[in-house]
């Protein structure tokens, strides 16, 4: 399961709800928890993923793993709490965001039953952070224009050098099988970040 990058038109489109727990929407679940899992992530969204379902999950350091399936955050609190924001679909780069300290949440859980949840610290943000991808939102959405862009061009330079350096590793494995008479053929990735730049 690929987590798509900082650029995917999906990334800015609101998701559906779920209309039905199946045995896909469990899959779904298990695939995105071994994706997150396997970047070193704490949560991931459905629209990371390429699905345009209203469904997250997270896990953080108590190492609890909680799917929330049609969220609504219900309350915030007026008091704020900034702290240091990644995101996997924007890998690499970091900038602090203000969001409310205190949240209370309704969603579903994998066994179909409606559960409330009132959280504060990192769980508070994680949940809000999640909860905007299902909205088109990235957390760079919350920050002021400068740091945005500062932030989006340090994500492009970073991508260019990845792609640069995965070029150069194709590179000398075409030409050992070259040698040895194979052929490799290199997948085609899509540009990163190009629909970001004027953001």
């Amino acid at each position: 399961m690929e987590i798509i990058q900082l650029g995917n038109d999906l990334l800015r489109q609101k998701s559906l709800p779920v209309m039905e727990i199946t045995d896909e929407i469990k899959q779904l679940v298990a695939g995105m928890f071994a994706a997150m899992d396997a970047a070193n992530g704490v949560g991931l969204a459905a629209p990371q993923v390429g699905v345009l379902k209203r469904l997250f999950v997270i896990t953080l350091a108590d190492k609890e793993r909680r799917v929330f399936i049609n969220p609504a955050i219900l309350e915030t609190s007026l008091e704020t709490e900034c702290g240091e924001e990644g995101c996997l679909s924007i890998r690499g780069v970091y900038h602090d965001v203000a969001r409310p300290k205190h949240i209370k949440v309704q969603a579903l859980g994998t066994d179909g039953r409606p559960f409330t949840l009132e959280a504060s610290g990192a769980l508070a943000r994680a949940i809000q952070h999640e909860h905007d991808h299902l909205e088109g939102i990235l957390y760079i959405d919350h920050l002021d224009e400068a740091a945005r862009k500062e932030t989006v061009d340090q994500f492009v330079r970073r991508e260019e050098r990845r792609l640069a350096k995965r070029a150069q590793k194709n590179a000398k494995a075409a030409r050992i099988a070259a040698k040895q008479g194979y052929r490799i053929v290199e997948p085609v990735e899509a540009g990163v970040g190009a629909g970001e730049r004027t953001r």
